[in-house]
């Protein structure tokens, strides 16, 4: 299982193991992490499973084809503090090529 890093809105970080096959939002939710809501378990209809993305694994945690759905980024317009690195994280599909990843919620102090 992937160690995944999040980064919360004071600072802390907690560390989890996430399951492959699992989508971010699922990992979130279960590791009782609060500032991930994913309210709409899933179903790209809200934006309450947005985070950035540490730019080294921007790339990785993109579709196959390389670009944001036009859905997801429908959804991001609804976001607060929307970046170059925010994603839906009902969207990111947990990988082996998430090992180490790095990603904040909302609100948090990251300078990426």
């Amino acid at each position: 299982m992937p160690l995944i890093n999040f980064i919360m809105k004071d600072g802390s970080e907690k560390q989890v193991d996430a399951p492959l096959g699992l989508s971010l939002m699922e990992v979130a939710v279960k590791e009782k992490i609060d500032a991930i809501e994913g309210a709409c378990g899933g179903g790209l209809a809200c934006a309450t499973c947005h985070l950035y993305v540490h730019p080294d694994f921007k790339e990785s945690t993109m579709p196959e084809d390389g670009a944001v759905s036009e859905d997801e980024e429908d959804m991001l317009d609804l976001a607060f503090d929307v970046r170059d690195t925010s994603r839906l994280c009902c969207q990111i599909i947990v990988t082996d090529e998430c090992e180490g990843m790095v990603v904040a919620v909302p609100g948090a102090k990251v300078d990426w």
